[in-house]
């Protein structure tokens, strides 16, 4: 599952050495499966240890991973980049970011990581963003603005024209949409 070069390995156990007998390594994911991912190593010590965490073992330690992130570390690797006198370590994870398969997630999983990877990025470029609150037994999604999108002057373009099109050619089962904000236009809005 995590691949750990040799050199990386070596610089694992040196790092060790200074740490409290018992010391292992754990490797996270921070927000798994959204654009927002972010992976970690840390020093792991013996009484954190977990029911639900998976062991990794390696020659001269233990690397723990919670069973939630093993899907997002599939194919990870840990290797050391040596410039000079410099070392460093380097954690490439390709599946950190992804959700898993689409039949394991509900409409509102799939939408609410829709709004996350297709929509708030072109938002954010304005300073705003967009928030799902439900989806109604009836296929209605609720969603809500903020930032630079509450009290926009586009943003009944932005909510029919674009938000509302793309979801409705994306998952069939969605109805339309409907927006809880209470628009306020200031100097916050972007138009």
């Amino acid at each position: 599952m995590i691949y750990i070069s040799k050199p990386a390995q070596k610089y694992f156990k040196k790092l060790l050495t200074d740490e409290a007998r018992g010391t292992q390594i754990r490797v996270f994911v921070v927000n798994p499966g959204t654009p927002k991912a972010e992976c970690g190593v840390s020093y792991y010590s013996q009484d954190e240890i977990q029911d639900n965490d998976l062991e990794i073992k390696y020659t001269d330690f233990n690397v723990y991973v919670n069973v939630s992130d093993v899907d997002f570390l599939k194919n990870a690797k840990i290797d050391l980049e040596i410039e000079g006198t410099n070392s460093n370590l380097t954690l490439s994870a390709p599946f950190a970011k992804c959700k898993k398969s689409k039949e394991d997630l509900s409409l509102k999983d799939r939408v609410q990581y829709f709004l996350d990877v297709e929509i708030n990025p072109a938002l954010s470029l304005h300073g705003g963003q967009v928030f799902l609150i439900d989806i109604t037994t009836l296929g209605y999604v609720i969603l809500k603005f903020s930032g630079s999108c509450n009290g926009c002057s586009m943003i009944g373009v932005t909510l029919k024209e674009g938000i509302e099109k793309k979801l409705l050619q994306v998952f069939p089962e969605v109805r339309g949409i409907t927006d809880l904000t209470t628009h306020k236009h200031g100097h916050h809005s972007y138009y």
